[in-house]
């Protein structure tokens, strides 16, 4: 008869206090402590990522640009959706970013938004998107959430800190702030267990986004096809 031991080896098995032992396809964060952290190691495929920041442009996209930078290397497009400004080119290109591979997607109102988040998320082209989305609904998150379903890559929605208590179809929820000179992260939600303890990650300057990068823009209406052609 086999003991509790016996059993607790055996691979099936999860403990509360572990992450899921998630066979899901990810992509690598490019921080070795935060990936070690996260089911299947890396950003979630296929799935909805919320990233809550304490406040705009504390750093927030220095988490994701590590993994921007190896997705374009692979010349895998990325769609940049409804981002409170737009990105500044020259700090994104010296962080390994390939610019042609990167579309901005400016969106007149909210459910221009949401409608262009959906179809670029459907279109299953895209290896990454990043979408600013503070006042969506959480039947909306979950229409997202279903459209990711066919996403080969991750989609981060970064969102304001009031809606992390909300409930959301979100696999992953971070939420960000600076202490002692370091960026933390807690991990709210993840696969399995949340993490009690927040993780340090050392990023570079935040890459502040400014009105006038010269970066071209596509209307929402005609975005969704283009953003994510192959």
């Amino acid at each position: 008869m086999a003991t509790l031991q016996d059993i607790l080896r055996r691979q099936p098995v999860w403990r509360g206090g572990a992450p899921c032992a998630s066979a899901a396809a990810a992509v690598p964060t490019g921080f070795a402590a935060l990936d070690r952290e996260l089911p299947g190691g890396g950003w979630p495929a296929g799935a909805l990522t919320e990233i809550f920041a304490a406040r705009e442009g504390m750093g927030e996209l220095q988490l994701v640009l590590p993994a921007l930078a190896a997705l374009t290397s692979q010349e895998r497009r990325i769609a940049w959706l409804a981002p409170p400004h737009l990105p500044y080119a020259p700090a994104l290109a010296a962080a390994g970013v390939r610019l042609e591979f990167l579309t901005v997607v400016r969106a007149p109102g909210r459910r221009d938004a949401l409608w262009a988040a959906e179809q670029v998320l459907r279109a299953g082209a895209c290896h990454a998107l990043l979408a600013w989305l503070p006042h969506a609904r959480y039947a909306e998150l979950r229409r997202l959430a279903v459209a990711a379903e066919s996403s080969p890559g991750f989609a981060a929605l970064f969102r304001p800190p009031g809606t992390a208590c909300e409930a959301s179809p979100a696999v992953l929820r971070l939420a960000l702030e600076w202490r002692d000179g370091r960026l933390a992260a807690r991990i709210l939600k993840r696969r399995g267990a949340p993490l009690a303890a927040p993780l340090r990650i050392l990023v570079r300057r935040p890459v502040h986004a400014l009105d006038g990068a010269p970066l071209s823009t596509i209307p929402a209406s005609s975005a969704a096809a283009r953003a994510c052609a192959a």
